[in-house]
């Protein structure tokens, strides 16, 4: 036992001065592994010479030593490792962090000529729990902030944040931690809202996390869709909508009447002249505790197509109508009285004969009187208006005999 640590020993240290030899085996530096993965140094062309020594360092440690037959392992990679004598590969299994470094294989051969070759090994621990925490409380735009933090576990190599799948880059409104871990958004604004990912990543994996935000805002330009005019005995809607995360909610008054109505519209089935008027809506949120508002007039006139007139419209017109027609009746008789009122003081002034002519037309229209005092007043006055209109008459004739 002392013999082979002596031996050892000494084909290390020969080993540690050949290497200033020079660097004859070339050997492919692996690609990075994760932890619990395998490895295998080999170099590219082994000697064809016999070999006396064959070595494997981790650095200065040496692996395994083999030397006319006799191999000497080192305690510590004892069961996850593998040597092949004919192409001097080294295998390594269940890789560890600790594994991570230069290796290196030194060949004496049966002349006495040292080789050596050299390459390095990185082994990773593979991300994994990576998770965003980001505010729990309501935002809302223009006064929340809002902070979004990252964790993970691993050997992480870099951070990269993206926002709806679009790089995220710091601006006025957003600062990123000095470890790229975190991020905070202050004042908050409506284009803040989305998905936001954080991805974790080495050489040989990597884990994303990802987390939305909402960041509520309005209401704010409430308007009101429906007809501004319209006809009696129509079915009319009007709806009201509004710019607001979450969706607001409605309310309606009428001629500044709260109504029952709480949602976007506001229908009336068939429409009568007590539906014109105003009619406003506003809208609420219930997140930010703000409301607008928003008025659309409505008139229903009367007339025109959609159900035709009602019974109380058609009675009004008919009154209207025999108010006007009285009207002009009175009117008509009292032009013809204040016109033929000046003939007859006329022909009272008149000849003899003029007089016993108008008794004779009196007599002509006796029957006549006679009926109309069977009426009452309404007789009296219409016989006065016959004797003028035969004086009239009388009096025509009497211009025309002198006339001939």
């Amino acid at each position: 036992m002392m013999v082979s640590y002596r031996l050892y020993w000494t084909l290390w240290i020969l080993s540690c001065f050949g290497q200033y030899l020079g660097q004859d085996l070339q050997i492919p530096e692996p690609p990075n592994k994760a932890e619990g993965d395998s490895v295998v140094f080999a170099p590219d062309s082994p000697p064809s010479t016999s070999i006396f020594i064959t070595q494997w360092f981790f650095a200065a440690t040496p692996i395994i030593t083999v030397a006319h037959g006799v191999t000497t392992v080192n305690p510590a990679y004892e069961g996850r490792f593998r040597f092949d004598s004919n192409t001097l590969a080294l295998t390594l299994q269940n890789l560890r962090l600790s594994d991570s470094g230069i290796y290196r294989l030194t060949v004496t051969t049966s002349a006495g000529e040292t080789l050596t070759g050299e390459t390095s090994l990185q082994v990773f621990e593979n991300v994994s729990n990576v998770r965003l925490i980001g505010p729990e409380e309501p935002l809302i735009e223009g006064e929340s902030s809002a902070n979004i933090t990252s964790e993970g576990t691993g050997t992480i190599t870099s951070v990269q944040w993206m926002k709806d799948n679009s790089p995220l880059s710091p601006s006025n409104s957003i600062i990123f931690s000095a470890d790229n871990r975190s991020l905070f958004i202050s004042p908050v604004q409506r284009s803040d809202s989305g998905e936001y990912q954080c991805t974790y990543t080495n050489p040989v994996s990597s884990g994303t996390a990802k987390l939305s935000l909402i960041i509520n805002y309005g209401p704010e330009d409430v308007s009101i869709k429906g007809l501004d005019v319209v006809d009696l005995g129509v079915r009319v809607s009007l709806s009201c909508s509004a710019n607001s995360e979450p969706s607001a909610s409605f309310r309606w008054k009428f001629n500044e009447t709260d109504t029952s109505v709480t949602t976007d519209t506001f229908t009336i089935d068939k429409t009568d002249v007590t539906h014109s008027g105003d009619y406003d809506c506003t809208a609420w949120n219930s997140v930010t505790n703000r409301n607008a508002s928003q008025r659309h007039a409505l008139l229903v006139k009367v007339g025109g197509g959609g159900g035709g007139l009602t019974t109380g419209a058609i009675v009004g017109i008919v009154i209207v109508v025999l108010v006007a027609v009285s009207g002009i009746c009175g009117l008509i008789v009292y032009l013809i009285k204040t016109k033929k009122i000046p003939m007859l003081n006329k022909e009272q002034k008149g000849q003899g004969s003029g007089a016993q002519s108008r008794q004779e037309p009196d007599s002509h229209y006796e029957e006549m009187t006679d009926i109309q005092k069977t009426r009452g007043d309404g007789a009296v006055r219409a016989k006065s208006e016959s004797t003028i209109y035969v004086n009239f008459s009388y009096e025509e004739n009497e211009y025309e005999n002198v006339k001939h």
